[in-house]
């Protein structure tokens, strides 16, 4: 499993619908005009408009490093004024670059880690 995904939940708060999609539009944007290693990020709201999952997808854990380097005020206003009950969802192994930062930020509750066990790719014993 070469590439680094996840996928991150969030709750709009009462209200605040279209000024979280607004940000979201902002962190976006950020994320095409500065990232090099992010291969998807994909930003899908439920029908009432109450729960928010982005799901992502890097070349390597130093792409989601890079990506939260490039968006990180735009994503601390996204939670202070719009979102709540973030969690996240990583699927492949952590660099310790990424744990480092995972613990600077106090996000440890906040992520479940998957390890890859086997796919339909053949090399993946």
């Amino acid at each position: 499993m070469a590439t680094f995904e996840l996928s991150a939940h969030m709750t709009v708060r009462p209200g605040q619908l279209e000024g979280f999609k607004k940000q979201a539009a902002e962190i976006i944007r950020l994320t095409k005009e500065k990232d090099t290693q992010t291969l998807r990020y994909d930003w899908f709201l439920t029908k009432d408009g109450t729960e928010c999952e982005v799901r992502e997808l890097y070349a390597s854990p130093q792409g989601l490093i890079e990506h939260k380097a490039h968006i990180g005020a735009a994503l601390h206003k996204l939670f202070e004024q719009y979102a709540d009950n973030h969690f996240m969802t990583i699927y492949g192994e952590p660099s310790p670059e990424l744990i480092d930062l995972v613990k600077a930020l106090h996000m440890e509750k906040q992520i479940k880690w998957f390890s890859f066990v086997k796919g339909l790719d053949s090399s993946s014993n």
